[in-house]
């Protein structure tokens, strides 16, 4: 492990961090890949001039000192830097919106302030366009992916699930997904056989999307005391 110096002695540069970030976001913040970019979003940013301040993921994905300090995570850096950010997304740190160009699509993220939603909100209006002129943007709150959900709900992931993972994210709606790990979670069964056999059960007999259905104690006994009775402790 290579030694830290110290910081400097006289005047050095600072880059102000709200103490929210340390009194709630800190402590819920479980990821280091997420750790790790939302402060390096916050230092870039602190470095931006002007009232669209944002970075895009093509200027993380090339920034070597980013991914550089992502390889610590265990996963390679642009894997760690996905998944980083779509936590961060979804915690609510970062704001996510997509412009449409010609040339294609360009990801941007703004850090959730009074100024990044203002910002964003004025962008949605059609008040503000972001650079190169695209013919639409459009603000997108992205559902996490199941390897995000598996590691929220379950633990750390296995690489050998990996394939059936991504063949269940395929394979069903994800809303479904995100309420059977809820499910699971809620009955502390946290196990991917217990999810896949709400999933398929779902499949095979149908799902009732009624506004009443999620949280309900009906829906806790049907899962304790049916099929999936064995894997729960009671």
């Amino acid at each position: 492990m290579k030694g830290f110096t110290g910081f400097p002695a006289g005047k050095v540069r600072v880059t102000p961090l709200p103490n929210q970030f340390f009194s709630e976001l800190l402590p819920a913040i479980d990821d280091l890949a997420e750790l790790k970019i939302t402060l390096h979003c916050f230092w870039l940013l602190h470095q931006k001039t002007g009232d669209l301040r944002y970075v895009t993921r093509r200027e993380l994905a090339a920034d070597e000192l980013l991914l550089d300090g992502l390889r610590v995570t265990g996963q390679p850096p642009q894997q760690a830097l996905e998944a980083g950010l779509e936590r961060a997304v979804f915690r609510g740190t970062l704001l996510h919106v997509i412009a449409h160009h010609d040339s294609g699509e360009e990801h941007c993220y703004f850090m959730n302030t009074a100024h990044g939603r203002q910002t964003v909100d004025r962008i949605q209006r059609g008040e503000l366009r972001l650079p190169e002129g695209g013919s639409q943007v459009r603000l997108e709150a992205r559902r996490p992916n199941i390897f995000v959900l598996y590691e929220q709900n379950i633990g750390l992931l296995q690489p050998l699930l990996a394939d059936e993972l991504r063949d269940a994210e395929r394979t069903y709606p994800a809303d479904w997904i995100e309420e059977a790990f809820r499910i699971a979670a809620e009955n502390n069964v946290r196990r991917w056989s217990y999810v896949r056999r709400i999933l398929e059960r779902w499949a095979t007999e149908g799902k009732n999307d009624g506004a009443g259905r999620r949280g309900t104690e009906a829906d806790r006994k049907r899962y304790i005391k049916g099929e999936y009775g064995e894997y729960i402790k009671h």
